[in-house]
């Protein structure tokens, strides 16, 4: 699906999907000493389905990498999963 915004919000410890200014998934995280852990990835069930859920971690990881996080750790299921299937976000895991 593309339109889709994906977007850091600090104040909130999460990262957002939207479309406009609909805020239509999100995935907590918890920032402490450069180690990022994502606890939580949700879309609304409304647009389940779609590939947002893909959209955000793969924005969300990319971001990481950038603001050079020295690390993730993939509480999430999905987000585990999602690593697992793209092995180029593997060096971001903490070990």
């Amino acid at each position: 699906m593309s339109g889709i915004d994906v977007r850091n919000v600090p104040e909130r410890s999460r990262y957002e999907a939207c479309i406009g200014e609909r805020v239509v998934g999100y995935s907590d995280y918890e920032l402490s000493d450069r180690v990022i852990a994502f606890t939580h990835a949700r879309v609304e069930p409304a647009y389940g389905g779609q590939g947002i859920a893909s959209q955000l971690a793969r924005a969300s990881l990319d971001d990481v990498r950038r603001e050079g996080v020295r690390s993730v750790r993939p509480v999430c299921s999905f987000y585990a999963w999602y690593i697992e299937q793209h092995p180029e976000y593997a060096d971001l895991v903490a070990s």
